[in-house]
């Protein structure tokens, strides 16, 4: 069995740091997606580097327009500045098929005609869904017709050392099978919008919640797949409620729009093992005084961490 083991951090010797936010607008920003912007905003200046805001709305079924407004006022009422434009996903569609179709002419990527039903009493992947055993692979069966898009993937270990929640491993064939990066809807999966933007965006640096940490050997091995160097990557805890659900929509958790910034922020600062500021502080200074204190060492190695919402 190979084991594909991805480079670690070597700041000496890579580019300038470019890190990013990336929220889907599904909804109004809460507390956990907080998180993950102050996180990423603060490694990302604390190291002298860029950070961009990317509205991830591949998923035209789920993402509006509206939600993607309202996240961005509330960035900007939380005094967070952003390097060059915004990139949203939706437009981006011609670019995602280009890639899809470099990676069927290099073998890479083929058709499946598999349904839902058809996957139903497959065993479970690693994050749920039903394992892929490459029914399709070497062809759709006679009588059906394209579905999805699937990439292939290796038997081999995917090995990286993520620089919170240290060296993590997956089997790709074992633990994923070979996933879909174009769906039978007709739209393009996450797993290969994200890493596509990531490339042509130049992302050095991944500051995210943990809730991606198994999606991450698969964007890799895309990576892999288009002869590009993966980012070094830093997954979060993940703030839950008491039943130990991630924060979301889904789960009720409170919109921060209106919310007052500093003590919202300062209880990130909390969550994330810093020591909270001034309450009268302005803005400004307190972006200036958590650069200087940040510290990626200090976060708690946990996977979930209770908040009261």
């Amino acid at each position: 069995m190979n084991r594909i083991q991805t480079a670690q951090h070597p700041l000496e010797t890579k580019a300038r740091y470019r890190g990013r936010f990336a929220p889907s607008p599904t909804g109004e920003l809460h507390f956990g997606s907080l998180v993950a912007a102050v996180g990423s905003y603060l490694d990302a200046k604390a190291q002298g580097g860029e950070w961009i805001v990317r509205i991830e709305d591949v998923d035209t079924t789920r993402c509006t327009m509206e939600s993607a407004t309202s996240i961005l006022k509330t960035l900007e009422k939380f005094g967070f500045r952003w390097d060059g434009p915004i990139l949203y996903q939706s437009r981006r569609t011609t670019r995602y098929q280009e890639i899809l179709e470099l990676l069927i002419q290099k073998g890479m990527a083929y058709g499946c005609a598999c349904s839902r039903k058809d996957l139903a009493s497959n065993p479970k992947s690693i994050d749920g869904a039903p394992l892929y055993l490459g029914r399709c692979r070497q062809g759709i069966p006679e009588g059906t017709q394209i579905r999805s898009y699937r990439l292939r993937v290796p038997d081999a270990d995917i090995s990286f050392t993520d620089r919170i929640q240290g060296t993590v491993t997956q089997n790709l064939e074992k633990d994923v099978g070979d996933f879909v990066i174009k769906r039978a809807d007709g739209l393009f999966a996450y797993q290969l919008a994200v890493v596509v933007d990531d490339i042509d965006q130049g992302i050095t640096d991944i500051v995210r919640g943990v809730d991606l940490l198994d999606s991450t050997p698969r964007q890799i091995w895309l990576y892999q797949c288009l002869n590009a160097e993966p980012p070094a990557y830093a997954h979060l805890p993940l703030a839950v409620n008491a039943q130990l659900e991630k924060l979301s929509k889904q789960t009720y958790a409170p919109s921060i729009a209106n919310g007052d910034p500093i003590p919202l922020l300062n209880r990130v600062l909390h969550f994330l093992g810093l020591a909270p500021l001034p309450g009268d502080i302005t803005l400004d200074a307190f972006w200036a005084d958590a650069v200087a204190q940040w510290d990626i060492h200090k976060i708690p190695k946990k996977q979930k961490v209770i908040v009261q919402c």
